[in-house]
């Protein structure tokens, strides 16, 4: 019989528990998390036996959001969560794999599943913290073998105080938005924006929020040892020291020639070449030796790579740690799009396509906040092509929706507000080379290509990688790390900014020991290499262009008085159709009185400006009207001077002289000039006509 426990613990004014015992006990481990109302069901179950013939962790993450949990009905066709996973499930699924993925033990192949699901949230407390916690603590109280616990927290920074797990409603005054996860002794992973936030501030908010996760560890302890479960068996891998020596005596000298050369094919094709020789030599006799040769030889890459960095001080290619790679740009490459820019750096090649719309291309977005929309998307594709592969083409994965989140979050502290701006903006970035920090040229190119768009953007926004190799006390923090020093270092750290600060970071560390000294040096690093590419963005385009592109809608904001939206609106509608259907413009309006005029051109905007003004346009004392009679009675006539307003002129003011009938002066239908002379209090207007004699309509 499984006992239900339950570990609470106090954190910003709200109670966050751990309970484990009560739902999904066929598992191999299950707990429910709690902060506020937002509740998480986190399960995790292993296979019991090895996945054969494999060298990876076969380790899957899904994060699902139900639409119960804040008591709506899915807006699909089917009326339930059907189809892809949206993108914040996405980003958040890798939120949780990538700091649980490095604490699984070395040679631990079983199939491993993490499933979250939220069941209810009150859309203050975000899920996904409570995800993060959950996985980690359904680890600890299974008997599947982790290195853990781990914690997650959110980070937000509020009139210059730093807030733990700030709500939805807070972030909203946040300039900072981390998600810092880690172990006791260490930070593994960040993840996050900033509105243009200075590196020491942002040292100090990750590690701010390495504290605050330490009670949250410290509850999942305390939980694991009241379950008291026991950790599975399962076969250590054991190194085969004489198989390792045969292996690095075999390919070492040619290894370390064939890492010294500069071009990434030339390299990749002489290092799979003595890969295919070491495997002919060592495998003859024993075929079931493959797959650890292969792996042995992937560490003797590994470690000459970092051995070039701490005994040799040089890197792949002949950099220096902080010298960033050849860059050129280019804009307006492509004629008939509305803004393109070519980045290249290195090896690494992005071209990044910008396209502005209206209000109707915005991405609707169902969610457990409900329904919103979204003025600016970057999509980034990774093509196979890209690295020199043949595979087949499939949507975006994960890693792609991935990259273009942070590449988007990069750019979004500069983008002008969208009343000051009324477009929908899109950028792709298409990859068409790729040997290290992609998603960063995707965001030096997206600025590059905003600028060119004539999208008025407060500065660019450059992006670099930083690495790092640490052994035995010696550290060597590397700028716009190659994809082999990815591979073979022990941090990713992705930083994008302005001349000003930063604006988004994206980190992965594989090992312990990375002290808030190395996190500032690799920060100031990065800030450097920043700098130099953004000098060089600004020699290609400094300014975004005046105009927008010819082939862009043109789109227009004007406001009015709201009382006068249904006299623009018409009955059923009929008079903003007819404008419509004369200019060939797109109108919407909005209830406070804005009105978005769009089109393909800007005589058609202009019509429909003019059209629009001449039915809002008010009355003005003292100004001449051409009118049109309307009716005509005994003591006077009723002329129309605006559209649907109309005032009396009185008969004596018909004309200079006595006027015994109106119908010797006027008869409907006349035009006539006429002067306004007062608008009273109920808004009934005197019109004079003899005091418009000689006189022309008062320009608007």
């Amino acid at each position: 019989m499984h006992m239900v426990r339950v570990v609470s613990t106090e954190l910003n004014g709200r109670t966050l528990s751990i309970e484990t015992g009560r739902v999904a006990k066929q598992a191999s481990g299950a707990v429910l998390v709690q902060y506020g109302e937002t509740i998480v069901l986190v399960t995790v179950v292993s296979s019991n036996e090895t996945r054969e013939g494999i060298d990876f962790l076969p380790l899957t993450v899904d994060y699902q959001e139900m639409a119960y949990a804040a008591g709506r009905i899915p807006g699909s066709f089917f009326r339930r969560e059907v189809g892809r996973p949206s993108e914040k499930e996405t980003l958040t699924s890798r939120l949780i794999d990538r700091p649980l993925r490095p604490l699984f033990p070395k040679g631990y192949h079983n199939e491993t599943q993490v499933i979250a699901t939220v069941l209810s949230t009150d859309q203050e407390n975000d899920p996904d913290i409570l995800a993060m916690i959950g996985a980690s603590a359904a680890l600890e109280v299974s008997p599947i073998p982790f290195l853990g616990p781990i914690a997650g927290i959110r980070v937000g920074r509020i009139n210059g105080e730093l807030v733990l797990n700030p709500t939805i409603t807070q972030l909203k005054e946040s300039d900072i938005n981390l998600i810092v996860a880690g172990t006791k002794e260490a930070v593994v992973m960040v993840e996050g924006g900033a509105k243009e936030v200075s590196e020491e501030d942002l040292v100090k908010a990750i590690f701010f929020g390495h504290q605050g996760f330490q009670g949250i560890l410290e509850l999942q302890k305390k939980l694991s040892l009241e379950v008291g479960n026991t950790k599975m068996d399962w076969p250590a891998p054991q190194a085969d020291e004489a198989l390792k020596s045969r292996v690095s005596s075999l390919a070492r000298s040619s290894l370390k020639e064939a890492l010294s050369l500069p071009g990434k094919m030339e390299r990749q094709e002489r290092v799979h070449q003595i890969q295919v020789d070491l495997l002919n030599e060592l495998t003859q006799e024993n075929p079931e030796l493959k797959n650890e040769v292969r792996f042995l030889f992937e560490g003797l890459e590994r470690q000459l790579i970092r051995e070039m960095v701490l005994k040799e001080k040089t890197r792949i290619g002949g950099r220096g740690f902080t010298e960033v790679r050849p860059i050129s740009c280019e804009v307006s490459l492509l004629p008939r799009t509305h803004g393109s820019a070519l980045f290249t750096r290195g090896e690494t090649q992005a071209l990044a396509v910008t396209t502005l719309g209206t209000s109707s291309d915005e991405q609707r977005i169902d969610s457990l906040n409900g329904e919103t929309f979204k003025a600016f998307m970057l999509h980034y594709n990774f093509p196979p092509y890209s690295v020199g592969e043949v595979k087949m083409l499939r949507g975006p994965g994960r890693r792609e929706i991935g990259h273009g989140a942070l590449a988007e979050r990069a750019l979004v502290p500069v983008l002008p507000a969208n009343g000051d701006f009324p477009y929908t903006i899109r950028i792709v970035s298409e990859i068409l080379e790729s040997n290290g920090s992609s998603s960063m040229a995707t965001v030096c190119g997206s600025s590059l290509s905003l600028m060119d768009a004539g999208v008025p953007i407060k500065s660019h926004v450059a992006g670099v990688a930083m690495g790092l190799i640490m052994e035995d006390g010696v550290v060597a923090v590397l700028t716009d790390i190659l994809g082999d020093e990815d591979h073979g270092g022990d941090m990713d750290f992705k930083v994008t900014g302005t001349e000003i600060g930063v604006t988004a970071v994206q980190m992965d560390i594989k090992i312990t020991g990375v002290t808030q000294e190395i996190m500032s040096q690799a920060l100031q690093q990065a800030r450097e290499g920043r700098l130099s590419i953004l000098t060089l963005m600004n020699k290609t385009i400094s300014e975004p262009r005046t105009s927008i592109s010819d082939y862009a809608p043109k789109i227009t904001t004007i406001e009015i008085n709201p009382e006068k939206i249904r006299e623009v609106i018409g009955p059923g509608g009929k008079v903003i159709r007819a404008i419509v259907a004369e200019t060939g413009a797109k109108i919407e309006v909005d209830d406070s009185g804005k009105i978005v005029i769009a089109a393909a051109d800007s005589k058609s905007v202009d019509r429909a400006i003019a059209m629009i003004k001449e039915i809002v346009q008010e009355v003005e004392i003292g100004q001449i009207y051409l009118g049109k009679v309307i009716k005509i009675m005994d003591f006077g006539a009723f002329v129309e001077i605006l559209p649907g307003t109309e005032g009396l002129v009185h008969i004596s003011q018909l004309d200079n002289h006595h006027v015994k009938k109106v119908t010797d002066v006027l008869k409907e239908g006349d035009e006539v000039m006429v002067k306004v002379l007062d608008v009273d209090r109920q808004g009934k207007i005197r019109l004079s006509r003899k005091a418009a004699l000689g006189q022309t309509p008062s320009e608007k």
